[in-house]
């Protein structure tokens, strides 16, 4: 059987306007903090992408009543059942780990596999259990699945993590909610799907404030119902941004917000893009120049994040003047620049560091692969800017990224398309 692949003759110029989507990594931890309610809750600007529609049917599973009135979500958790959870649901997304915090807390007791995700190096979930055994819980893991259990009245706590971990701090939020008493999360994550998260649970009668990296939760002894708006996807904005940066086009992107991405937006224009912000675009104009090399290191937000590292991977890869770009998040988050070598670019990794050498073209290559969801989409890109033609195989990672993709990127004028 033949594998389906992407087709991109190259180069092509970025040039239009799109509409970004709803945030992935916002959405996912709401979600599942539905479960926390019995109310119904609506949700504006869900993402149509794979890792929401594999939740929500995840959450059905579970007796969920989930019903999509035109672009709204209207979910209710009143009702869930103790069946098993569902091991290929489970295995295929990183975020079923946040499903662990709000069953034990309705249901004192859950069996579950250990969650999916891309693979992009070591993910552990040595934070989570961290949460878990700080509030008194009883954990058995063998290979394949965890056991996790309450036996003692929950008690408030203070939470030190020794490391900034987004989805450990979803999780210390999921769990403190409805215990009563004043539990503080020390060093924890500060992107704004995390403010997204505390808005929305604030919404629905959660008491919640944060104040730099510390969150404090005054439990409550119930959820309500309620309705919000999901804000706009930053890391779709960006991988838009540099793509256009790379190509030496121009985009607007409108329904976004310039205030999540200040430190890309910052290197973008020393690269020489010429930007306009607005409360609700942002404007990207690289008036045919060639972009300058900039090094980059990846780090918590507010730094630059890991999820734009092998975009402007590529971005680097034409630029003038040589870069270096460190990855300090995940240990594995290079198999892009393989790729990227086959198509004649200039690069060298040592261990965590990327050393590139900008060229002024890089080439087609008919043997491409994307390996994850960050590293296919830099690929897709770099296919654009290529000379000639590029084939991209394994490319269904980012359906779990990018809503409409194909559809996104045929308007900006790139000559993709997807053959068996």
């Amino acid at each position: 059987m033949k594998k389906k692949k992407i087709i991109i003759n190259g180069p092509n110029i970025i040039s239009g306007d799109i509409n970004i989507s709803g945030s992935k990594n916002s959405a996912l931890p709401i979600l599942f903090s539905t479960l926390l309610s019995s109310e119904n809750i609506k949700i504006k600007n869900l993402p149509n992408l794979k890792d929401i529609n594999v939740t929500i049917e995840l959450l059905k599973k579970i007796g969920v009543n989930i019903k999509k009135e035109n672009n709204n979500y209207i979910i209710n958790s009143k009702y869930i059942n103790n069946n098993t959870y569902q091991p290929k649901l489970i295995n295929k997304i990183r975020a079923s780990i946040w499903l662990v915090s709000p069953i034990l807390i309705r249901n004192k007791k859950i069996k579950i596999n250990k969650p999916g995700g891309c693979n992009i190096g070591e993910r552990p979930i040595n934070l989570h259990i961290y949460v878990w055994k700080k509030f008194g819980s009883k954990i058995n893991i063998n290979k394949n699945n965890i056991t996790i259990e309450i036996k003692k009245k929950l008690t408030p706590q203070i939470i030190k993590f020794n490391k900034i971990s987004v989805g450990a701090t979803i999780t210390a939020i999921l769990f403190s909610i409805l215990i009563i008493g004043i539990t503080t999360i020390y060093n924890s994550a500060q992107e704004p799907e995390i403010d997204d998260l505390i808005n929305f649970l604030n919404k629905i009668g959660a008491k919640i404030k944060k104040i730099k990296n510390k969150i404090i939760i005054e439990g409550v002894k119930k959820l309500n119902g309620g309705k919000h708006t999901i804000i706009p996807d930053r890391i779709e904005t960006g991988t838009y941004l540099i793509a256009a940066a790379a190509s030496r086009g121009k985009i607007l992107c409108y329904n976004t917000n310039h205030f999540f991405l200040k430190s890309l937006i910052k290197k973008l224009k020393k690269c020489g893009a010429i930007i306009k912000i607005g409360n609700d675009f942002i404007n990207l104009d690289m008036k045919n120049k060639r972009p300058k090399s900039l090094n980059i290191i990846t780090n918590p937000y507010p730094y630059f994040p890991t999820d734009l590292q092998p975009q402007f991977t590529v971005l680097n890869c034409i630029s003038n003047g040589n870069s270096i770009i460190k990855e300090n998040i995940f240990i594995n988050r290079f198999s892009h620049a393989i790729e990227l070598k086959k198509m004649k670019a200039d690069i060298i990794i040592k261990n965590n560091t990327l050393y590139c050498k900008g060229k002024k073209k890089i080439y087609g290559n008919k043997n491409i692969n994307g390996t994850d969801l960050r590293s296919t989409i830099s690929l897709i890109i770099a296919g654009c800017i290529a000379e000639g033609t590029t084939i991209l195989r394994n490319y269904n990672y980012i359906y779990r990224g990018y809503e409409n993709v194909f559809k996104k990127f045929k308007k900006l004028g790139i000559n993709i398309k997807k053959k068996i």
